[in-house]
């Protein structure tokens, strides 16, 4: 197989690249190998672990998109990368049999963009891969909320019999950033709507308790200390329990350990608390940091490496400031954009993009349930920024759910799409109990 463009990776900024290339190139020219069949909008895992959203109704398959879209999907994992002679080895996908669906497939390339994302960041405590569920992919998120049926059942089901009647389950979330608070306040909320669906015996605050920890002075520290104070003041008033400047250093089976001796019961804990690169990318013989990021120059491009490129979490850029982008969604969309208009600049001809990529800072929103959300929004004037919460947030951090879909499946199949979404949850459970 070979295409001019080969983009490995469908999460946000690989997919959009993909689909905004494709309807302008054709599939002839533009190509997707990605490890799974559907995309899920990764700020939504957090949904999907505490059961509001459902993954069958809210994933995309890769096909549909690349028939729509205009570009090839290839099934199956990157395992290996020949730069000299321009090809990657994409292997084979076996069933859970054991029986290989589609044999190791050879792909060669005039570009290749890798925006395969990140994954967790143990930062070598002991028992953090062992005993932790960390929300990289759709199954951690579905794995993570089938625990947490059994567990309530589980609990429910002892205090009918009358053999346990201070039955109750710990959730402990290592992490004070976006993901772990959103997942403490998707968590509490959503146990409330269990409780009306036949665990009418769990108390929610009392049976169902969150503690959220976080080595931090405070939780969401790379945003504005405004913001954290309002969300650990939504986080409080539901009672959940935020521990910070906490130093987790032993993790195991049904508890967790600090660095002051303190212990933590733990019945399923998450882990939130950093990413990395994946460590597959130290195998292909391309530029790596610490972290395992991609070392990519001002356009994107692979240091030393000619016609391969890198965005997104996998990549160790430093824009025209100087400064390091960070690890965010509105980078990898950013960073997708810029290689669009390099790309079709070169399809067309014309000279290539001599301006280094700049990241630009809009701001950042957490969810905090389904009617509030806080987060700070950067103006045009230099360190300008404003402060929202509440509806307004809530319908802001809806909208860039929204953004994305559109980007990847047109206006109106967003609008018919979205419009389906909540006929569905008129007549669905508003959580996912199978």
């Amino acid at each position: 197989m070979q295409s001019e463009i080969v983009i490995v990776g469908g999460g946000a900024g690989g997919l959009e690249l993909a689909c905004k290339l494709g309807r302008k190139l054709g599939p002839a020219k533009v190509m997707l190998v990605d490890s799974r069949l559907y995309h899920i909008w990764k700020p939504s895992l957090h949904e999907v672990a505490a059961g509001t959203l459902d993954i069958h109704q809210e994933g995309l398959s890769y096909q549909m998109l690349a028939h729509d879209n205009g570009f090839t999907f290839v099934y199956g994992p990157m395992t290996a990368l020949d730069a000299g002679q321009h090809r990657l080895t994409v292997g084979a996908v076996r069933a859970s049999d054991g029986e290989d669906v589609l044999h190791e497939r050879h792909v060669t390339y005039g570009s290749l963009v890798i925006a395969v994302g990140s994954t967790a960041n143990y930062f070598g405590v002991p028992g953090a891969r062992e005993h932790t569920i960390s929300l990289n992919v759709t199954e951690d998120a579905e794995r993570f909320r089938l625990r947490l049926l059994r567990l309530m059942a589980t609990a429910e089901q002892a205090r009918a019999e009358g053999a346990d009647t201070t039955a109750a389950l710990d959730v402990v979330i290592i992490g004070g950033g976006a993901t772990g608070v959103e997942l403490a306040a998707e968590l509490r909320e959503a146990s409330g709507v269990y409780a009306t669906y036949g665990f009418s015996r769990l108390q929610v605050k009392r049976d169902v308790r969150i503690t959220l920890l976080e080595g931090a002075p405070r939780i969401l520290a790379p945003l504005p200390e405004r913001v954290s104070s309002a969300a650990l003041k939504l986080l409080n008033g539901r009672g959940i329990h935020v521990v910070t400047d906490c130093r987790v250093t032993q993790i195991e089976a049904h508890r967790i350990t600090d660095n002051e001796g303190n212990v933590y019961p733990a019945s399923m804990c998450v882990w939130a608390a950093g990413i990395r690169a994946p460590e597959f990318l130290a195998t292909l013989g391309l530029p790596t940091n610490k972290g395992g990021q991609i070392e990519v120059d001002a356009q994107l491009r692979v240091a030393g490496v000619p016609d391969v490129y890198a965005l997104g979490d996998c990549a160790a850029c430093i824009d025209a400031s100087g400064k390091p982008v960070p690890p965010r969604a509105q980078a990898a969309h950013q960073q997708a954009d810029y290689l669009r208009k390099g790309f079709l600049r070169r399809a067309a001809g014309k000279a290539p993009l001599d301006k280094p990529y700049a990241y630009k800072d809009y701001g950042s929103l957490v969810s905090l349930g389904k009617t509030t959300s806080v987060g700070s929004l950067m103006g045009s004037l230099k360190g300008a920024s404003w402060f929202v919460e509440g509806m307004i947030g809530r319908l802001m951090y809806t909208s860039l759910h929204l953004m994305h879909h559109q980007a990847v499946l047109g206006s109106v199949r967003t609008g018919v799409l979205a419009l389906a979404r909540f006929l569905i949850r008129r007549t669905t459970p508003l959580v996912k109990l199978h």
